[in-house]
């Protein structure tokens, strides 16, 4: 984020991360995704708002200090509050304004806000605003996170924020014992099996991440089961890219945060007691837990990191099970020339390289969760052939949507994505919902002229 102080700094810089500083002050916290209204006003010469619009429920939560209503000659009331807001990350203090025009309905926006902190944002990045108490009165300390940014994952980690979340207000104190009461539950078992010398047993058996392709098919069951359906037909859901989005990034990940939890307990235990009983004292137990404290903290800090390294491949799994699961002709990963190895080509890799006469050209298909630079390593495997590259990724600016249609890249995305207000989607010709990719561009353009 240009302009903005990291809120994530390295271990040697003595600073302590604005985002961890806020969730661990703040009695009450909310959490709101931005329109791209709520961005455009700040980097766009032509937008009015400047501000951010506050959903009523949020607005009406008492996280705000009431508002008062205010007659207007001539029109209805409008209801108002002011309240001192910090913003570290462009180091400014200001009175924001918290205003409802009740002639709009429930039209809220909160004004008085600085264009420094929003105006380099990717789309769908959030606002989070603490309120602090301790003094004469509540100050609100307010960060804007990017989207495309390590800390969103971090926020999202630490209070649950899942694909679909668009705002609300927490209680991080609350929302971190309960994850930490989630991991002491099992740990506790942990520890019954420590006491009775099979602690390796029950690890093995209870707390082992299963393989990334198991998880998938263990979250793609749960779907089906939830939906009765008995497979991910594209051509017989609705909506296949919001399908493939919620196996993904809702349904697998909170199976993976599960066996995340029970991993780190078993792994606490170990850590601290050991793999067999012995004379352990109070002061024993505390002198193990000093002497493991670093490798604690990399345990605790690392979920984060290990779930983003795995959603890649649960997204590839599940649009995997739809080819099939749609009858269509592919091959995955296969070698193309100088080592390309493409996540798709539809219908062969031969017809693709030499398609055979009055038949429909084939495709590259590959899946990418998040985009960022990574589009540009996807576009050299295009081969002189037509790529469409598969995301759930929100953040995409309008401008790299433009570069990937220079370069004949299509997008394909999941339906709700498409027509969100927080992504940029909605406004470009190369993007595709997964709905017009199966419908449109496989069963009505090429499957019918691709060779049997």
């Amino acid at each position: 984020m240009t302009g903005q102080m990291e809120l994530f700094v390295g271990e040697d810089s003595g600073s302590v991360s604005l985002l961890a500083d806020l969730l661990h002050t703040a009695g009450q916290v909310l959490v709101k995704k931005l329109s791209n209204n709520d961005r455009d006003w700040a980097r766009l010469p032509n937008k009015h708002q400047a501000g951010v619009y506050v959903p009523p429920l949020q607005r009406d939560s008492g996280f705000f200090p009431e508002l008062v209503e205010k007659q207007r000659a001539g029109g209805k009331p409008i209801r108002e509050c002011f309240f001192p807001a910090e913003w570290p990350q462009v180091n400014e203090k200001r009175e924001a304004r918290l205003v409802h025009y009740t002639s709009k309905g429930a039209e809220t926006h909160m004004t008085g806000v600085p264009k420094a902190a929003f105006a380099t944002l990717s789309p769908a990045s959030l606002l989070v605003m603490g309120r602090i108490e301790g003094g004469e009165a509540p100050v609100w300390r307010c960060l804007t996170i990017d989207s495309a940014s390590e800390d969103a994952l971090v926020l999202a980690d630490t209070l649950g924020l899942d694909a679909d979340f668009v705002a609300g207000v927490f209680e991080p104190e609350a929302a971190l014992a309960a994850e930490r009461d989630r991991i002491l539950d099992f740990a506790a078992q942990a520890i019954a099996a420590w006491q009775a010398r099979a602690i390796a047993a029950f690890a093995s058996a209870n707390a082992i991440m299963p393989a990334t392709h198991v998880l998938a098919t263990m979250a793609r069951e749960k779907y089906l089961a939830d939906n009765r359906i008995t497979s991910l037909d594209p051509f017989a859901i609705e909506c296949p890219g919001d399908a493939v989005r919620e196996i993904s990034r809702t349904i697998e990940w909170e199976l993976f945060r599960e066996f995340q939890r029970r991993e780190r307990a078993v792994a606490l235990v170990r850590m601290i007691l050991g793999d067999e009983p012995g004379d352990l004292t109070a002061a024993s137990m505390i002198r193990s837990l000093i002497d493991n404290i670093g490798e604690v903290d990399r345990l605790m800090l690392s979920a984060s990191q290990q779930r983003k390294s795995r959603a890649g491949y649960s997204f590839e799994h599940q649009i995997e099970a739809m080819l099939a699961a749609g009858g269509l002709p592919f091959e995955k990963q296969v070698i193309m020339d100088a080592k390309k190895r493409p996540d798709f080509i539809l219908p062969s890799l031969a017809h693709f390289m030499s398609p055979a006469p009055a038949t429909s050209a084939g495709l590259i298909l590959s899946a990418k969760t998040t985009l960022r630079e990574r589009w540009k390593q996807v576009q050299r495997e295009m081969a002189d052939g037509d790529l469409f590259l598969a995301t759930v990724d929100e953040s995409i600016a309008a401008n790299a949507i433009e570069d990937m249609a220079s370069l004949g890249i299509v997008l394909v995305v999941p339906e709700g994505l498409k027509a969100s207000k927080s992504t940029e989607y909605v406004r470009h010709e190369n993007v595709l919902t997964f709905r017009s990719f199966f419908r449109d561009e496989l069963a009505g353009k090429r499957l019918r002229g691709w060779p049997a």
